[in-house]
């Protein structure tokens, strides 16, 4: 039988989506892929269009800075002073806040909040585990110190710096221990219900989700600075085409991911403008080293002929319309430390070579697992295209995204192309991911690709805890010239964050800090 859209949610659907074209007024109607959703809990998070609107569900302690990104502003925290033993951070959190729920937002509630992310040991957790937080000690590390005062020590080798980046992560968010609880089974800490539900103080609250159907928000009135329009709603639209469409013709407000030719045709499209920032997201071209079903992905000689096979100008410039552009170190533009060398480019004959005197055969096959959307699988064509002219197979396998995150967790993959994108504003964000896998610690991306780097991962930490400006962005930079040369990644791009518009929007802004836009001040 088919399942029956919610009362309240249908009746949304039934208004943006009627006979008239302008949408409600006091309603955003957004056009996107929800296919990539796979939970709405913080702690859980780590897709797209999930983790980047949980800015507009929750508060954090700390966030970046919408004037000025790189720099730190209050949010659930009015005010925070660092310990004297540098391993400590207390927070004076602002009175009177409450949650959508109408509970009051209290210190106990930060506690459970990062307890509960890092017990639950989800997908963003090892954000978290940075501080050195694990299961057996989080508890004892965090401590209510007054009636609005939370203390957060930590073990790690870290400054309090770098610490307060970490905070701004969405896995800090925090939530409504008091709903949690009353959703909990089975000590889950609510998780089942969280996925489809929100608990935070955010502009905005979930009032109905379906998956691969619709979300709904709704105003919270609670909230510091209530949302101006009273609903947003997110319509899955699996094709570019049609999201354009349904844009043109003022059935949607805001339009997500469309292609780079859609965009292009959009900018002098009376009614329609286009929102564009610098995004912290690199594409890379990743290789499982441990895999059984194809061991030359092991072989260092296939990843060094992989960056003489890309065709980094052609797929930037042309294929992409110039809305990326070529880069190729792990940190994107915009972090502290990034490099912006680009030492390779296509080169067929140099990558035969290398193939030739590894021993890689000619004719070998590689299955290619990418995201069934723009400009993944334009992308994968243009691999496929140059990787065939040094007699290696591309098998292109189009998935929705969420499937491509799960073959991705469980080492079920030969080859990826996909993003990565900054947790929060620090090269550390990047480095403990692409460069950090230890026997026993976090499944980072280099778990994710079976890569054993015990010597890296030691320089990665030791980068995390350099206290000098200019040595730590040192530190950075080398690493990411040890894997240009000699890692399972072939990173090609930095990607820009855009989104059409109708003219109505106003206030819509993205930024480097989050991919999507911040919906609090958005008005029609």
């Amino acid at each position: 039988m088919k399942r029956l859209i919610p009362t309240l949610l249908y009746g949304a659907l039934a208004a943006a989506f009627g006979a008239q074209a302008a949408t409600p007024q006091d309603t955003l109607v957004v056009v996107s892929s929800l296919e990539g959703i796979i939970s709405l809990d913080p702690a859980e998070s780590f897709e797209t269009v999930s983790s980047a609107n949980l800015v507009n569900l929750y508060q954090r302690l700390v966030a970046p800075d919408r004037a000025a990104p790189q720099k730190l502003a209050p949010d659930a925290a009015g005010s925070w002073q660092a310990g004297t033993d540098g391993r400590s951070l207390i927070f004076t959190l602002k009175p009177q806040q409450r949650f959508a729920s109408g509970n009051p937002l209290r210190p106990e509630d930060v506690i459970f909040s990062l307890v509960r992310a890092v017990k639950l040991n989800k997908a963003p957790s090892f954000i978290l585990g940075e501080f050195g937080w694990t299961p057996d000690n989080v508890e004892q590390q965090l401590k209510k110190v007054g009636d609005n005062q939370v203390q957060l020590r930590w073990p790690a080798n870290i400054g309090s710096e770098l610490a307060l980046r970490l905070l701004t992560a969405n896995v800090a968010s925090i939530v409504d221990e008091k709903l949690l609880n009353e959703h909990a089974q089975q000590g889950d800490y609510g998780n089942a219900w969280l996925r489809s539900h929100s608990a935070g103080g955010g502009p905005y609250r979930v009032n109905n989700y379906v998956p691969h159907e619709a979300l709904l928000f709704g105003r919270n009135d609670y909230a510091p600075s209530p949302a101006r329009l009273k609903t947003v709603l997110f319509k899955n639209v699996s094709d570019a085409g049609t999201r354009r469409l349904l844009l043109l013709k003022g059935d949607a407000d805001v339009a997500y991911d469309l292609g780079a030719d859609q965009f292009d045709s959009l900018r002098n499209v009376p009614g329609v403008r286009i929102e564009q920032a610098d995004a912290p997201r690199v594409y890379y071209l990743g290789f499982n080293t441990g895999s059984k079903d194809n061991p030359a992905l092991g072989n260092p000689a296939l990843w060094q002929a992989a960056r003489w096979l890309v065709d980094y100008q052609s797929i930037a410039e042309q294929l992409l319309k110039g809305q990326y552009r070529v880069h190729q170190a792990f940190l994107p533009q915009g972090l502290d430390g990034a490099l912006d060398d680009r030492p390779f480019r296509l080169d067929v004959d140099k990558a035969r070579q290398i193939l030739r005197e590894a021993g890689i055969a000619e004719g070998t096959r590689i299955s290619l697992i990418v995201i069934n959307q723009p400009p993944y699988t334009d992308i994968a064509q243009a691999l496929q295209a140059s990787f065939a002219q040094a007699g290696l197979r591309l098998d292109i396998q189009p998935v929705v995204e969420s499937d491509l995150w799960g073959k991705m967790r469980g080492r079920d993959f030969q080859a990826i192309f996909t993003y990565w994108g900054a947790d929060y504003l620090d090269p550390n964000t990047n480095a403990s991911a692409f460069a950090y896998n230890v026997p026993g610690g976090p499944k980072t991306l280099a778990w994710r690709t079976q890569w054993g780097i015990p010597a890296i991962s030691a320089e990665t930490r030791a980068a995390a805890a350099e206290g000098n400006s200019a040595a730590r962005s040192a530190r950075y930079v080398a690493l990411q010239r040890e894997l240009q040369v000699s890692s399972p990644y072939v990173v090609a791009l930095q990607g820009q964050t855009l989104v059409a518009l109708r003219d109505n929007v106003e206030d819509a802004r993205v930024d480097i800090a989050n991919s999507m836009l911040y919906l609090d001040r958005v008005s029609k």
